[in-house]
């Protein structure tokens, strides 16, 4: 197996700990899980990059880096529609088009054909993963405690923290929304042919 293999597949097993991590709800542990978070996403960057810089595209990892996105991308805002910090349009919206989008693939591969990533789904990806770390960061519970309220009220929970973290979760809606509808546009034969 490759390094860039082994990359998604770390981001992959990255997952559960960062579940474990956002579980507790308190300052240490949600910043762990950002902090693990934010590696895992670097691991999406890094295996790309390796895997096209030295010529180690494989059938495995054009099956897996799409994966290990969605599973760490969805797993995180599951966990925080379930805190309430995150809508959940937001996730049902992301959860139709990844399987929509996905069965286009499904279509395409039995026509013998290959539906490659887009530039526009490669920016929803990264769009997500900077929303996601951007909230985990910001919509700290712990941060309400009489010790933490200098740095809560001038910083981390300053209201204008949230106008961004509310803009980029529209912008992840509609970039979402946006490369789901290229993809279609982009694959019509595909469609017509069914």
């Amino acid at each position: 197996m490759n390094l860039p293999n082994k990359l998604s597949l770390l981001r992959v097993a990255l997952i559960p700990v960062m579940v474990a991590l956002m579980l507790p709800q308190t300052l240490v542990c949600d910043l762990l899980a950002a902090a693990v978070f934010a590696v895992a996403a670097l691991t999406d960057y890094f295996d790309g990059h390796i895997a096209r810089s030295r010529h180690l595209i494989t059938d495995f990892g054009k099956f897996i880096d799409p994966v290990a996105d969605k599973l760490l991308n969805l797993s995180a805002m599951m966990m925080l529609v379930q805190r309430g910090t995150l809508p959940g349009w937001v996730v049902v919206l992301i959860l139709a088009r990844e399987l929509a989008v996905d069965g286009l693939r499904m279509v395409a591969v039995g026509q013998g054909r290959v539906i490659a990533a887009g530039k526009l789904g490669k920016i929803k990806t990264a769009s997500q993963m900077v929303m996601l770390l951007f909230v985990l960061i910001t919509h700290q519970p712990a941060l309400t405690a009489p010790a933490w309220d200098v740095v809560s009220a001038t910083v981390l929970g300053a209201p204008w923290m949230r106008w961004i973290s509310t803009a980029l979760t529209l912008w992840v809606a509609a970039i979402t929304l946006w490369s789901g509808i290229d993809y279609f546009v982009r694959n019509k034969d595909c469609i017509k042919d069914m």
